[in-house]
């Protein structure tokens, strides 16, 4: 059981789960998804049942982490220098998520692009995007247009203690989900309905360079090429291809570009 959860409001919702649930948040050396890592991640499996357990564990980055990010999450070298690397924690985290639903606070833009990029490094093969992903960040700013710890305190009607520690962010996480759905009678209590809702685009690639659009074809979602047809790119300018591919864009986004490539007719 997490230390958090001192944090524990009394709440009357629960989550209606047919499969366990997982909120995640993660500390890192910096906000770039390609070549950044995790310091720190912590998990809080939550049960059908409704019994839950919490999992923090510490990861030496292999990167120096930089002063400006210390400063946010408090965590320097020295503190994880005899830490795993993520490799060495890689399989038994993937296994601990197998079959669960997935959750976190603005998870879709950086927490689960950031972590499928380091299983990707490792070649752990774990597809996120098999299972219901909740962003309760999408839920909040589409409620109520806010941070984490203004959620907190909104929702939950308390300071947050320890902001930016992994743990007392993903415990806080999972109680403003819940709050959410006590305040809103229009929020259904759904993890599928609940994962649409709190989805912004229908992505490819986890850090949405490439989504679908309205016909369900695949997109750029970024640059000089923003809302053209990749397969139409592709063919107009072949070079554009192997540009992504040399740059600093994640492994995920090449391996979703080389896809389509050579399957242009899924896309």
């Amino acid at each position: 059981m997490c230390s958090a959860y001192a944090y524990e409001t009394q709440l009357i919702m629960e989550l209606h789960l047919t499969k366990p649930i997982v909120f995640f948040d993660i500390e890192s050396t910096g906000l770039s998804v390609a070549t950044d890592r995790i310091v720190e991640i912590s998990v809080l499996k939550i049960f059908p049942d409704g019994t839950s357990e919490c999992k923090t564990k510490r990861i030496n980055p292999g990167i120096p982490i930089p002063a400006e990010s210390t400063a946010i999450h408090g965590i320097k070298d020295e503190d994880v220098k005899d830490c795993p690397l993520f490799k060495q924690y890689a399989k038994s985290l993937a296994n601990y998520l197998e079959g669960c639903d997935i959750a976190g606070y603005n998870s879709t833009k950086f927490d689960i692009p950031l972590l499928a990029e380091e299983f990707e490094r490792c070649g752990v093969d774990f597809d996120f995007f098999k299972r219901n992903i909740i962003d309760v960040q999408n839920i909040f700013h589409k409620m109520e247009q806010r941070t984490l710890s203004a959620a907190y305190k909104f929702y939950c009607g308390k300071e947050l203690e320890n902001a930016h520690a992994a743990e007392a962010d993903t415990v806080a996480t999972y109680e403003i989900l819940k709050a959410q759905l006590e305040k809103y009678p229009t929020l259904e209590n759904d993890i599928a309905k609940l994962a649409e809702f709190s989805s912004k685009s229908k992505n490819l690639d986890f850090e949405g360079r490439i989504v679908l659009n309205s016909a369900g074809k695949a997109i750029f979602n970024f640059g000089k090429h923003k809302g053209k047809l990749v397969t139409e790119v592709f063919a107009a300018e072949p070079s554009y291809y192997d540009w992504m591919q040399k740059g600093e864009f994640t492994l995920n986004t090449k391996r979703v570009l080389t896809d389509i490539k050579l399957h242009p007719e899924k896309y």
